[in-house]
């Protein structure tokens, strides 16, 4: 049992021996191998890089885009005084002293029980 790997082993040199271009054509598929898939400059990484650096500059427009807009907003802020109160109003729900302010909501919440019985 032994020798049986070892006269696989013998028929795979002799046919190597036989036919001379077949050992260049297993250097050459062994080559693209280690440069195209297992080398750490493989293309394989090369094109994994592509996308990294398609995603990160999507990524940059829309940093871009936001500090533009709020850019803006800090101009807007330093030149107009209503623009204060716009804000205030709108996202602290701040308001005057004379004034109500009622907020609507579009949510749908789901009524809860209470101890005494169901809501409607």
């Amino acid at each position: 049992m032994s020798r049986e790997p070892l006269a696989r082993l013998g028929r795979v040199w002799n046919t190597f021996r036989r036919y001379k271009s077949l050992k260049y054509i297993v250097v050459v598929l062994l080559g693209v191998l280690l440069v195209g898939f297992l080398d750490e400059n493989s293309v394989w990484n090369h094109f994994n890089n592509r996308r990294q650096i398609g995603e990160l500059r999507e990524e940059i427009a829309r940093q871009r885009a936001r500090y533009e807009a709020d850019r803006r907003q800090i101009r807007l802020l330093d030149t107009d005084p209503k623009t204060i109160e716009k804000i205030a109003r709108e996202r602290y729900f701040m308001k005057a002293e004379d004034e109500d302010i009622f907020v609507l909501s579009d949510d749908k919440r789901k009524s809860q029980p209470t101890e005494n019985g169901p809501t409607e």
